[in-house]
């Protein structure tokens, strides 16, 4: 369905703080590479770079290829020069560096990117009005430099909690049933015959899991693990998170009804009080300087034998060379990982280890998800430019549904994360009508 933007033509009527339109460019080296244009003439290959609309007034650059279309949609709509770079390889800074070139309005980069003081300080130099992070989480990216230089930063919240909730769920059955083991034995032809005695893995029921960092992709994990498996829950958490606590209270109180035992939730008060208590051990707290290493040898010693660690939220939480020593001399501790450490690559000895179950970083990678953060990417983008007010605080997808789906999206930036520093106008109501949101 066609999207329909009124603000891809702004001049007298332009909204307060909108981005003054230029004349169309070029681009870089147009003049001199000759460039195949596609039979409608909107594309164009330049090196490494795909080019939709190459004669709009506004120059977007877009780090990775991203899924989907409607993201694109409201980019062309919105008037903008859309630069896509077609390498399969993480850019470095330098390489960032060139391609914003002497001039650029908007970026949308990615969480494997360092977007640091001097980098986003040469954004606003060439007239970049936002950095747009097609992620929730925004570690690479130094906000506190971005807000000096007057520069926005977006991200996508909302639409992956519950994928990379159930990422990680499948990291945990994955770990405990040795899945990974049982796939890689049935393809080299050694399943032979049934045994009694066969990869004989943990059972995930009424035992106690343990979440670090109770945000909103960690409590959805921890109601998956309790609401489908009958789990007790020890959380921790510098907030507490009354939210999880009710609705665990609330499940614990419909067991009893039925006659069964209840489960029970409480927030730990250190990470050592967590880890002995816990079966499984699930991370998702933010990544800075006080949770870099969050476990190391001290920690995983102070876990049970038998316990279950898993990892989808930044690798760097985890001392990977403290993991593999330990998983070595303990053949019943087991892991699942999603991310790494010095992500793509990974400690020596981790690949060797069979009670480890490893994954390409695929905590978001559902296509739903992935195309919702790209509109949403997109999104933060055509909002700054067009000078339309930020979205009122995400708490989950419904909050974002109507940047997703319909064809008027709301006159609103999804999510930025330094708004209010920036003394961002707030969009007045979700509630608004329909005239508002057209």
């Amino acid at each position: 369905m066609p999207l329909k933007l009124s603000g891809h033509r702004i001049a007298a009527g332009r909204a307060p703080g909108a981005r003054e339109r230029i004349a169309p460019v070029g681009g870089q080296g147009d003049g001199d590479i000759a460039l195949s244009f596609d039979v409608k003439g909107r594309r164009v290959t330049h090196g490494d770079w795909k080019i939709e609309n190459p004669h709009g007034s506004l120059r977007v650059l877009v780090t990775r290829e991203l899924p989907g279309e409607r993201w694109l949609q409201l980019l062309l709509s919105a008037g903008c020069r859309v630069e896509v770079a077609q390498s399969p390889y993480i850019p470095d800074e330098a390489g960032l560096r060139v391609a914003i070139g002497e001039r650029c309005d908007a970026v949308i980069g990615q969480l494997t990117e360092s977007w640091s003081a001097a980098l986003l300080g040469r954004l606003a130099a060439v007239g970049g009005a936002v950095y747009s992070q097609y992620a929730v989480g925004y570690d690479n990216v130094d906000v506190a430099a971005a807000t000096r230089a007057g520069l926005p930063v977006g991200n996508t919240p909302g639409v992956l909690t519950e994928t990379t909730a159930q990422l990680a769920v499948a990291l945990t059955f994955s770990a405990a049933r040795r899945i990974a083991e049982g796939d890689r034995l049935t393809r080299a032809g050694a399943f032979e015959d049934w045994s009694p005695t066969m990869l004989l893995g943990s059972l995930i029921y009424r035992r106690t899991v343990g979440v670090v960092g109770a945000g909103r992709i960690g409590a959805a994990y921890a109601r998956m693990m309790v609401e489908g498996h009958k789990m007790d829950l020890v959380y921790l958490d510098p907030r507490r998170n009354e939210r999880l606590e009710s609705s665990v209270a609330e499940y614990a109180g419909l067991l009893v009804a039925r006659g069964e035992k209840p489960v029970t939730c409480r927030r730990a008060r250190t990470l050592q009080e967590l880890l002995a208590a816990a079966d499984v051990i699930s991370l998702h707290a933010s990544l800075d300087e006080t949770t870099r290493h969050l476990i190391g040898a001290p920690e995983l010693a102070a876990m049970k034998e038998g316990a279950i660690l898993v990892n989808s939220s930044r690798g760097t939480l985890v001392d990977e060379a403290a993991l593999v020593e330990h998983c070595r001399t303990h053949s019943g501790f087991r892991a699942g990982l999603d991310v790494y450490e010095n992500e793509p690559a990974m400690t020596p000895g981790l690949a060797e280890l069979d009670n480890v179950v490893l994954l390409p970083h695929l905590g978001s990678a559902t296509v739903w998800t992935r195309e919702g953060m790209a509109t949403l990417a997109a999104a933060n983008v055509t909002g700054i430019l067009n000078g339309w007010p930020v979205w009122p605080p995400i708490t989950g997808l419904e909050d974002v549904r109507p940047f997703l789906e319909g064809a008027s999206p709301p006159r609103a930036t999804p999510s930025i994360v330094n708004a209010a520093d920036l003394g961002l106008p707030v969009f007045a109501t979700q509630a608004a009508n329909k005239e508002e949101r057209q």
